[in-house]
């Protein structure tokens, strides 16, 4: 069975950092682009981020470029995301996902919440 396992969400004020790691099981994810989403309360999914395969290209939504990095270790099957001088408005749940494509509409693990407050 394939798992996304999504960690490190939690409460940070504003302008702090918070870094979220993914652990994908069940098969090899070499080959597959993999990436994040988010959504908050009341609004519909946002792409964040994602990185291809052999981590030689990476995009971002604009809303996080310059703040968030994305990078993968295929050996443990992880991608992780790095984010600094967060915002209010990236409060979200963050979800791990992965394709064949830049969609990543085939897997995808359970979230985990980042809120940031003062």
């Amino acid at each position: 069975q394939v798992q996304l396992v999504e960690s490190g969400g939690g409460s940070v004020r504003p302008g702090g950092s918070l870094r979220l790691s993914c652990v994908a099981s069940g098969r090899t994810f070499s080959g597959y682009v993999m990436g994040w989403f988010r959504q908050a309360p009341g609004k519909e999914r946002e792409f964040v981020s994602a990185i291809r395969w052999d981590g030689g290209r990476t995009y971002y939504a604009d809303s996080v470029k310059g703040r968030f990095t994305i990078s993968r270790d295929d050996a443990k099957n992880t991608v992780t995301l790095q984010m600094n001088s967060l915002k209010p408005e990236d409060t979200a749940v963050y979800y791990c996902a992965a394709g064949l494509t830049w969609s990543l509409n085939e897997y995808r693990g359970q979230g985990t919440q980042v809120t940031v407050s003062s």
